[in-house]
């Protein structure tokens, strides 16, 4: 806004006014008591709304906060989440190993078990030393021969 032009409209304004007798008395420039920038009277219906932008301003922050807040610990409960899914994978490893294990012993003990049963090995009840005797049969050992082997041409 031009403040020069709108000054010299509102002399001319006043000069007029002067000529015409409406205003006895014009008031000048050099005549202010007062000098300065004063705000305008702000109307009801815009203190109304600066009332409502404030009120929903406050709300927006609060509504923010909150939402930081549980971000926050919607973050550690997450994260609490993870360590104990990890710890339960491995255990979940460690019981498959155990299984495993526990496996093979049950099958090693069902053996032993059905060996029980049908009795097959049998412990002795005996033990009877018999003295060495010389056999009159000799053994004779014989060499082993190897195959021949023939010999193939061209493939």
């Amino acid at each position: 806004m031009n403040t020069a032009r709108v000054r010299t409209l509102e002399v001319s304004i006043q000069q007029n006014y002067s000529n015409q007798s409406y205003v006895n008395n014009p008031i000048t420039e050099e005549n202010q008591v007062i000098e300065g920038y004063f705000q305008k009277e702000i109307s009801q219906k815009a203190m109304a709304i600066r009332k409502v932008n404030k009120t929903l301003c406050g709300l927006l922050g609060i509504a923010v906060l909150v939402a930081f807040v549980s971000y926050y610990f919607s973050m550690s409960n997450e994260l609490t989440l993870n360590k104990l899914s990890r710890q339960i994978t491995s255990l979940n490893d460690e019981n498959a190993e155990l299984q495993n294990q526990l496996d093979r012993l049950k099958s090693f003990n069902n053996v032993d078990s059905k060996m029980m049963e049908y009795n097959m090995l049998q412990k002795a009840a005996k033990v009877i030393e018999v003295q060495a005797v010389a056999s009159p049969v000799s053994v004779d050992t014989k060499t082993e021969k190897t195959a021949s082997f023939n010999w193939a041409i061209g493939y």
